[in-house]
């Protein structure tokens, strides 16, 4: 079998190292990186230039292409793969609006009575302004489209959502993706996510986790990419898995079906659970990044089949069985992340720093004649398992002290 993994950061690191642990020697990665290319052969091709990824997939003879990052799913590869009698793993362009367009998502949730915060949706900064100006704070600005997990900012104050607003709509900073915007309510809570996959017909219950999406300690600084995360989530319980299977999970696919949608591939749930009740903030269409490095190692079955199933439109053989470790996954990241990071920097103690049940996925490196440097702006996450969350975190954090390079920057409160 042959497999082709498309991406190159910490998730698709941690995917292909569970797929060959299933015992499949022929991965490829497109792009990949100086981690992944230890075990696939990395491949020169963008993740969104689809035509290239389709032509290589056809002259390897891939048997499963599975999707890592959002934009192959927007551009609409898995339909086109499909068409051409491949398989491949994730969601159709139209069913992944459950992710590129949050109005697509929401107006979604609204029909359909599916709890969320309640929303208003804008095409001009004027009226978002005009809107704003008659709310009580704080409240939360999203871009309608992708924005690298940076595109959503909770404006404790009128000014700070003026701001919002302009830097969205008028300035662009998140490009097209803020030609709309939404305004929506703020609930108190703990916010987790949750993963599912789907056949089709079906879904079967991954596992929980909780990312940490601000730059520095206490939940402070910029919006990031996930400086780090944990699974399970450690305010989920099983009433509450239950309660989002329930709620959400079962009524959206529903939903997609009555609006003529079938689902395949992974969805992550992103929840506010609000007086032991959960919220849909937003969906994921892909495995979340970097929640799938603290889930992969835990899961003890044969991840390959289920995500050979659901692309198949077949049953599930089993649910997916999780060890009873927890996982934590500490990002480190270059100098200047989120807004300008540094690259080109050797990074040490790579060899030092593995150890049992310890692993070192790679996101933003490069190997430049055998030595390791940053290429990105987060460059690895650090993964550690553990029979609890202080056991894991020691183990990882044990060996984030192992690894150097100038400037790098984490987070010291993974898992308080």
């Amino acid at each position: 079998m042959n497999i082709l993994v498309i991406g190159s950061g910490g998730r698709e690191h941690a995917l292909v190292h569970k797929i060959k642990q299933d015992g499949i020697k022929n991965i490829f990665c497109a792009p990949g990186n100086a981690g992944i290319e230890e075990l696939a052969q990395c491949v020169p091709i963008k993740a969104d230039d689809v035509s290239g990824l389709l032509q290589f997939a056809k002259e390897k003879r891939i048997s499963l292409t599975v999707v890592g990052p959002e934009l192959p799913l927007q551009a609409g590869i898995v339909d086109i793969f499909t068409a051409n009698g491949l398989a491949i793993f994730g969601p159709t362009k139209q069913a992944a609006m459950l992710e590129t367009s949050k109005v697509f998502a929401k107006k979604l949730l609204k029909t359909y009575a599916i709890p969320s915060p309640a929303f208003e949706v804008f095409d001009t900064s004027a009226d978002a302004i005009d809107y704003v100006k008659t709310r009580s704070f704080p409240l939360v600005i999203k871009a309608d489209g992708l924005a690298s997990g940076k595109g959503v900012i909770i404006a404790g104050e009128l000014s700070e959502a003026i701001s919002a607003i302009k830097d969205i709509m008028d300035n662009r900073v998140f490009g097209d993706a803020g030609k709309v915007l939404l305004v929506e309510e703020f609930i108190r809570g703990v916010e987790s996510s949750y993963f599912v996959i789907s056949n089709g017909a079906t879904c079967i219950n991954v596992a929980s986790a909780r990312d940490y999406k601000r730059l520095n300690d206490n939940d402070r600084g910029p919006n990031t990419g996930g400086m780090g995360s944990i699974s399970p989530s450690d305010k989920m319980t099983p009433e509450l898995e239950e309660k989002i299977n329930r709620r959400i999970v079962s009524p959206l696919m529903e939903a997609l079906k009555k609006e003529g949608i079938v689902y395949k591939g992974v969805l992550y749930v992103g929840v506010m659970i609000s007086n032991n009740d959960p919220y849909v903030l937003e969906f994921n269409a892909r495995f979340g990044d970097p929640e799938t490095q603290a889930i992969l190692p835990r899961i003890e079955s044969d991840l390959v089949g289920v995500f050979m199933d659901s692309a198949k439109g077949k049953m599930f053989a089993e649910p997916i069985k999780l060890k009873e470790d927890v996982g934590v996954c500490v990002v480190m990241a270059s100098q200047d992340y989120p807004v300008n990071p540094r690259t080109g920097i050797t990074i040490e103690g790579l060899k030092a720093a593995g150890g049992k049940d310890t692993f070192i996925f790679h996101a933003g490196t490069k190997n430049e004649k055998g030595v390791i440097k940053t290429a990105g702006g987060r460059v690895l996450g650090i993964t550690a398992l553990g029979e609890s969350i202080k056991a894991a975190r020691e183990k990882a954090y044990k060996a984030v002290n192992n690894i150097i390079f100038e400037g790098s920057q984490y987070r010291r409160d993974i898992g308080l």
